[in-house]
């Protein structure tokens, strides 16, 4: 019985290494890029598009009324008669002459 139990046990692991999978990584070659092909033709050029129509005119528009004319104002009354003076002399001097420009 001694052995049996050594036996399962040796079985149990043996068993249970052989689930584990063994996993190899494979290194993928990277692709490089070869030599650039030559030009291609150049395309040639498109047709003229056509000429759009042209609009019509807008309409005049209208004049405005003229203003109405205003009333004269009233005259004014009439000053009073003014004083006469005493014998001062009020001497009035004419201002004073510009230089010539030059």
């Amino acid at each position: 019985m001694n052995n049996r139990i050594a036996l399962l046990a040796l079985l149990a692991a043996t068993g249970l290494a052989a689930c584990q999978p063994n996993v190899v990584n494979v290194p993928v070659p990277v692709a490089t890029p070869g030599p650039a092909g030559p030009q291609g033709a150049t395309g040639s050029q498109g047709n003229d598009g056509t000429t759009g129509a042209k609009g019509n005119q807008g309409n005049d528009g209208t004049t405005g009324a003229t203003g109405a004319t205003g009333y004269q104002g009233n005259d004014g009354m009439k000053g009073d008669k003014g004083k006469t003076g005493d014998a001062t002399t009020v001497i009035v001097l004419p201002g004073a002459a510009s230089s010539p420009s030059n």
